[in-house]
């Protein structure tokens, strides 16, 4: 019924008198005459439409309470595809070989970070092994934007750029990095934050969740 509602609105009728046959709408929703003419009627019941039957043809206008009923509809959709999306990311914490620890504590990472996150990290990552009903997920990171972290040069080397997500771990706010070059497979995270995560009941072989902001 709602399908029908939006297609009207589609053609203006939530702004004029819309002269259409039961015919014309049902080539419009691709349905059958007698469920377009049944859809109209059920709109008509639930005084979503005004609909006039005349010898010149039929005409309908949206009332006031279908209009609202669209916008509700809207305002989900707009939640959906507009707003702030958040996903969770489940992992199971495994140690790490201490690669995070040394790329954390750079001062030119350090500084990015607080720039760009808002928190000065704790020297060490949280290692997560992401199981393969989750690995969805982890893909829509890679292809989203996220905040850029910028590499840099030091007289010895260069470090590339990474990508964050900022994120909340059992409450706690820090940030998913992703870095351009990493040791670690396609299905693991890791986890910065401004405190040691480990020292709130997080352990290895737990499974944690992790609420990041696209």
């Amino acid at each position: 019924m709602l399908e029908v509602l939006k297609q009207l609105a589609l053609m203006n009728a939530s702004k004029k008198v819309l002269k259409i046959s039961s015919k014309e709408l049902a080539d419009k929703i691709n349905q059958s005459l007698q469920t377009a003419a049944r859809k109209l009627k059920e709109l008509e019941s639930d005084e979503l439409i005004e609909r006039t039957l005349t010898k010149d043809g039929q005409f309908i206008v949206i009332t006031e309470k279908g209009k609202r009923r669209l916008y509700r509809e809207y305002l989900d959709y707009k939640k959906i595809f507009e707003e702030d999306e958040t996903i969770t990311i489940k992992g199971k914490v495994f140690s790490g070989v201490g690669e995070g620890r040394y790329y954390v504590s750079l001062e030119g990472y350090k500084e990015r970070f607080k720039e760009k996150l808002g928190f000065d990290p704790y020297p060490g990552t949280l290692n997560l092994k992401i199981p393969k009903e989750q690995l969805y997920f982890r893909r829509r990171l890679e292809e989203e934007d996220g905040i850029l972290i910028e590499g840099f040069k030091t007289p010895d080397r260069t470090f590339g750029d990474v990508k964050a997500f900022k994120c909340k771990v059992n409450g706690i706010e820090g940030a998913i990095v992703l870095p351009k070059r990493t040791h670690y497979p396609s299905d693991v995270l890791e986890v910065i934050a401004p405190v040691k995560l480990r020292n709130y009941g997080i352990k290895d072989g737990d499974f944690v969740e992790v609420e990041v902001c696209l």
